[in-house]
């Protein structure tokens, strides 16, 4: 699961069948492998947006 979802990350235009079959096969359903998906997309999205317009962390967040 977290290597599908570090290449949907970095590498989204090598994710294939392939990666779903794998996910399959250590017993994730379609349901699962769709909110797997989802999650990573919806925060790789997240941080784009936050990046892009330059906000702010939090004040009680350590800097990188």
């Amino acid at each position: 699961m977290l290597a599908y979802a570090v290449k949907l990350t970095v590498l989204p235009q090598n994710v294939a069948a392939a990666d779903l079959e794998d996910l399959r096969a250590e017993g994730f359903s379609d349901r699962d492998i769709l909110d797997i998906c989802e999650v990573t997309s919806y925060y790789a999205y997240a941080n784009r947006i936050a990046d892009g317009l330059g906000v702010q962390l939090e004040s009680w967040l350590p800097p990188d």
